[in-house]
């Protein structure tokens, strides 16, 4: 069980896009908020990103941003984001001193996983030698091919794209060990517990069985995992299955009695009021949404 991958599975809806533009001197482009999350590199130049009702960030080049939550935000030569235009109408200037990467990805919110709801609204990965030198790598292999396409480009960028995002988040949980989730996956029990979780969701847990597996008394491990997560161990459980459920609705073509079997609904019934209560919808509109 890998908690991040099933995270950023749970969300993804889609292919992620990227582009490359190279800016004048004076540029300030704007970002719509979006039903995802968008990234920055700074390859060159300096520069501001600057969050809607946020403070300015500085950048400077080699930094990265994520902003995970789709939030509004500009770049701009200046701090000031007065006089915006849409990044879609940029256009690029061959002799420009400032150039940077952008990219998205199309995530459904609604069944975002606490790991991911945890990160601020923008995560600036200032540029720094020595640290982070696998997202440092799969920044130059991904400015490389938006530069110059290849043969085989639309599936190494959409690879590279997928690392990028992983290693955005590996680094901000490694530099917040101290938090909520960051500190739930190095906690040795309650990471096992969500494993456990993870890796066989269709399983008849109880809380006591649980705290079998992972060492601690029935007790304990309630205390330790909300406080870490925010939820008792078998509300998540909940939430985990109605959210693997939403994927497999969504993007595979099961019938209900299968997924229902699952994610460890022993009714179809059971199943369909559970989504309902969770997500608003029976599972068959949830499937048949636009």
């Amino acid at each position: 069980m890998d908690l991040l991958s099933d995270a950023i599975a749970a969300v993804r809806v889609g292919r992620p896009t990227s582009n490359r533009l190279r800016a004048g001197d004076d540029w300030c482009y704007r970002f719509a908020p979006y039903e995802g999350a968008g990234f920055h590199v700074l390859l060159r130049g300096s520069g501001w990103l600057i969050p809607d009702g946020g403070p300015p960030v500085p950048l400077g080049a080699g930094d990265v941003v994520l902003v995970p939550h789709g939030r509004a935000h500009t770049l701009s030569a200046t701090p000031d984001a007065a006089g915006a235009v849409p990044f879609e109408t940029a256009v690029a200037d061959p002799a420009g001193r400032t150039e940077f990467l952008c990219g998205k990805y199309r995530l459904a919110h609604a069944r975002r996983h606490p790991v991911l709801a945890s990160l601020p609204d923008v995560v600036h990965l200032p540029a720094q030698v020595g640290r982070h030198p696998e997202l440092r790598a799969a920044i130059d292999l991904l400015g490389g091919e938006v530069t110059e396409p290849r043969p085989g480009s639309a599936t190494v960028l959409t690879g590279l794209l997928d690392l990028l995002l992983v290693y955005l988040i590996r680094a901000w949980l490694a530099g917040n060990p101290g938090a909520g989730w960051p500190r739930a996956l190095r906690d040795t029990e309650v990471a096992a517990a969500l494993e456990a979780l993870h890796a066989n969701p269709e399983a008849p847990w109880r809380i006591e069985d649980l705290a079998a597996r992972v060492g601690l008394s029935r007790a304990t491990l309630a205390r330790r995992f909300t406080a870490l997560t925010g939820q008792p161990p078998m509300a998540y459980l909940t939430w985990w299955r109605l959210t693997t459920a939403a994927r497999l609705l969504q993007d595979t073509d099961l019938p209900l009695p299968s997924i229902a079997a699952k994610v460890g609904y022993g009714s179809p019934f059971a199943f369909s009021h559970a989504f309902k209560r969770q997500f608003g919808v029976a599972p068959g509109g949830f499937r048949s949404a636009p």
